[in-house]
């Protein structure tokens, strides 16, 4: 019931939200399962994307992407549909994984990597007048190559007006996981030009090869440009001693083509904490803020929120915003 309630109001439009604390934001985030958790920040509001099936649990389950609300990062809304995937002409099938929500040149844009091509995965672009939905495909086919098998694509645009999509190529189907980025038209639309390597995750020395000896993966890219004027890329895999982390990246040339330097140690990960897919965002005082999931597996994970400072050309994580347990793993993790 509460789930048709919830496409109910998403079909009649955006609503009027009460109070932080009121019987609309009767969670904590505690009580909500993510995988790569993303918030935007907006009008007052924080947006939580996450795609059906995390609340579920079962995450092949084709429940659409999803947006809890808050006023103050503390109590949240149940959770409302923002895309429901088309049955029949449309090429992403479940599992639907990482939806981030940008807004970009006046509209929401939302991506999300899908299931279903002949290549394998693949992120999509789609629009929105508004943060909540609903949210329309751009194009008949993934926004990223068709031969190769992609995940996590987000946007960026470069200090010379162009657009970006940095996506991960999968280990599993070239070893090395890639991290690659592609310029795309002003509307987001359609790709332009062919995708160039920015780096492998093998050349970061705190990536260990996993889940085989011989294979290292990419995931969660996000860009933040620091105070400084230096670009910086989060981005995870998984850690040297055991479980999921954060890593950081710093463009030479301060665009999105690199090449890119791998700060030796993890920004999560580095105690094993076993966490990862991060973004980064600020709060309505202008505070920066870390959000990713952990632990990485056993349908246990949760959305976590750090503070984070700028020191020289690095972050660096400045406590819990919330009160927390100690960042470490839940559960063991190989």
């Amino acid at each position: 019931m509460a789930f048709l309630l919830s496409l109910a109001l998403t079909l009649s439009g955006a609503l009027q939200l009460p109070a932080a604390g009121s019987g609309e934001f009767p969670l904590k985030l505690e009580d909500i399962r993510v995988r790569d958790p993303f918030i935007l920040a907006e009008d007052g509001t924080y947006y939580l994307y996450a795609q059906g099936g995390n609340r579920a649990r079962k995450d092949s389950a084709d429940l659409g992407i999803e947006v809890y609300r808050s006023r103050d990062l503390v109590h949240w809304s149940e959770p409302k549909q923002v895309f429901a995937r088309p049955k029949e002409g449309f090429w992403g099938k479940p599992p639907i994984w990482a939806p981030e929500v940008h807004k970009l040149d006046g509209a929401y844009f939302l991506f999300a990597t899908m299931a279903g091509r002949a290549g394998g995965r693949g992120t999509q672009i789609l629009r929105s007048e508004s943060p909540e939905g609903p949210f329309v495909v751009l194009g008949e086919q993934a926004n990223t190559p068709p031969e190769q098998t992609c995940l996590d694509g987000t946007p960026w645009i470069d200090t010379d007006g162009t657009h970006w999509m940095i996506y991960c190529h999968e280990w599993c189907q070239i070893k090395d996981g890639g991290m690659l980025a592609v310029k795309m038209s002003k509307d987001w639309s359609t790709r332009l030009g062919e995708p160039i390597t920015l780096f492998h995750a093998s050349q970061a020395p705190w990536v260990r090869p996993h889940p085989k000896p011989d294979t290292y993966v990419t995931d969660g890219p996000f860009l933040h440009r620091m105070k400084n004027g230096k670009l910086l890329m989060i981005w995870s895999s998984f850690v040297k001693g055991h479980g999921y982390g954060v890593g950081q990246a710093i463009s030479k040339s301060g665009s999105v083509a690199g090449p890119w330097m791998h700060l030796e140690k993890p920004l999560v990960g580095g105690g094993g904490e076993d966490g990862g897919h991060s973004m980064i965002f600020r709060d309505f005082s202008g505070e920066l803020l870390l959000a990713f999931h952990q632990p990485n597996g056993g349908s246990l994970e949760r959305p976590k929120i750090y503070r984070l400072k700028e020191e020289n050309d690095a972050l660096v994580l400045n406590g819990a915003l919330l009160p927390t347990k100690p960042l470490s793993s839940s559960r063991p993790n190989p």
